[in-house]
């Protein structure tokens, strides 16, 4: 008894309180944010089991035992269960589609009786132990063998797939900012790039599909055109002084000659297209020879970005027609290429006039006109930001992104003092999923990115959204308090 006594107390002395009062103050704002979006006029109480707010108020105590309890465990206990409760997990959200009932089109949701939990916001936690699992095994570097990136990227695709079975994307999305802890432990930032380099060009050949230059699709001319021109820099930028001339008559004679066989000979008509892309094959057939003739490694990477580039262009259009329709429509929303303010759009434009009416200080507690008169749906849920935009204005809005980054901040600095590798990697798991959430729930409410579905952590209603995003900051609490006590893990 004395033991468990002195190791409470040790738990409470060693526990990062600063993390735990922005925890508190941010599930305090967001239940009152809750009662603002979601009061009845004719029973306005914070604490009524009728309305939002006050079923969320039992969420939250249930979340405060919960992590009550978490602290109590061992801290040694999460790294040894880690593969277990993962494989639990994924179980658990493997036979979710089969028993879960359809929500407006998904399967992602468990009833137990009245009580409703989502799986998914329960494999975050679970997927962040096992890739800290993996990271802290015994001389395990991620650089070292091809099959560690093949784990790694396993663990975090797993979920992904399960969840994306339960037409649940915005879920699933979530998982693929662990991607970022992978960069932290040592892959390759080329591998990142690549991925923002896919997102730009998606964006640049969606966008830009309509109009044509040349006879060719402005985005896909527009793409094109970057590549072609980083190709003849890096074909000019590897010659010697004394060869940029030749090689540049070369590289022209090469493309005149490819236009000449394809237009004299053989009569066929060469569109501006054709030419483009033989100009781009050219530059990449001499840097591919110059790779091999000075070994320079760079080169065949540049060409493989370059070759990657051009043949992801190509297959945007067929990515993009396999999106169900609604999908399709939001991003077109979101990339302006039509405005549906009474559809797709509806949503993100009544936000945006909540935001902006509520100016510098806002409107005051409960006295929100678009909150009032509903004009936002799900606006206790995913859209819960517009309503402090509206009723504290810029410098409430401004106040819950200060929150944020305080306590991304401490969650970063707890992992880099984390003394075990297990720790580290699971602190900087926690980071980037609430940095993840963070800007793209705001994103989608102030029109930057689509609306995908996400909450705002601690702050949405819902009870699974807490409960998933209490586990995993308490679980790292646990483990940084026991670094600074005598507890091992």
């Amino acid at each position: 008894m004395q033991n468990r006594r002195s190791e409470t107390s040790s738990i409470l002395r060693n526990i990062d309180w600063p993390t735990v009062l922005i925890y508190l103050a941010m599930v305090i704002c967001g239940v009152v944010s809750i009662y603002a979006a979601s009061y009845d006029f004719d029973e306005a109480s914070l604490f009524s089991a009728d309305e939002f707010s006050g079923k969320q108020i039992r969420w939250i105590g249930l979340a405060f035992a919960l992590g009550f309890v978490i602290l109590l465990i061992n801290a040694r206990m999460y790294e040894t269960y880690a593969y277990p409760i993962y494989l639990a997990v994924m179980i658990l959200l493997l036979i979710t589609p089969f028993v879960a009932h359809d929500i407006k089109g998904s399967r992602s949701w468990i009833s137990f009786g009245a009580m409703s939990l989502q799986p998914a916001e329960f494999a975050k936690f679970a997927t962040a132990l096992a890739l800290a699992k993996l990271f802290s095994g015994y001389q395990f570097v991620l650089n070292a063998k091809f099959t560690n990136y093949v784990m790694a990227v396993g663990i975090i695709v797993l979920p992904v797939i399960l969840i994306l079975a339960q037409n649940e994307t915005g879920s699933a999305l979530t998982f693929m900012a662990l991607f970022f802890v992978l960069y932290r432990e040592g892959m390759s930032g080329l591998i990142l790039f690549t991925a923002m380099l896919a997102v730009v060009i998606f964006v640049i050949a969606i966008k830009f599909t309509e109009t044509a230059v040349l006879g060719i699709p402005t985005g896909e001319f527009v793409v094109l055109l970057i590549v072609a021109v980083i190709m003849i820099g890096m074909a000019v930028m590897y010659s010697r002084r004394t060869e940029i001339g030749r090689n540049l008559i070369i590289w022209f004679a090469a493309v005149g000659l490819i236009e000449w066989l394809l237009s004299g000979p053989l009569g066929i008509e060469i569109p501006a297209l054709a030419i483009t892309l033989s100009a781009v094959a050219v530059a990449c057939i001499y840097l591919v020879f110059e790779a091999i003739h000075r070994r320079r490694r760079k080169i065949l990477i540049a060409c493989g970005a370059a070759v990657f580039s051009v043949g992801f262009m190509f297959s945007v259009n067929f990515a993009f027609n396999q999106l169900q329709p609604h999908q399709q429509q939001r991003i077109k929303v979101v990339l302006g290429i039509e405005e549906d303010l009474r559809g797709a759009g509806y949503n993100v434009n009544q936000s945006k006039i909540a935001i902006g009416s509520g100016g510098f200080f806002g409107k005051g507690f409960l006295n929100g006109t678009q909150t009032k008169l509903k004009y936002v749906p799900e606006q206790h849920t995913d859209f819960i930001f517009c309503t402090i935009g509206e009723e504290k204005g810029f410098m409430g809005a401004a106040a819950v992104v200060a929150l944020y980054v305080a306590l991304i901040l401490r969650i970063i600095a707890m992992a880099e003092r984390q003394p075990k590798t297990f720790g580290r990697v699971y602190a900087y798991c926690v980071a980037s999923y609430l940095i993840f959430h963070f800007c793209i729930n705001i994103g989608m409410v102030i029109g930057l990115c689509p609306v995908i579905g996400i909450p705002l952590p601690f702050f949405s209603y819902g009870g699974s959204s807490l409960w998933g995003f209490t586990i995993l900051l308490f679980i790292l609490l646990k483990l940084d308090s026991s670094r600074r006590s005598a507890l091992s893990y």
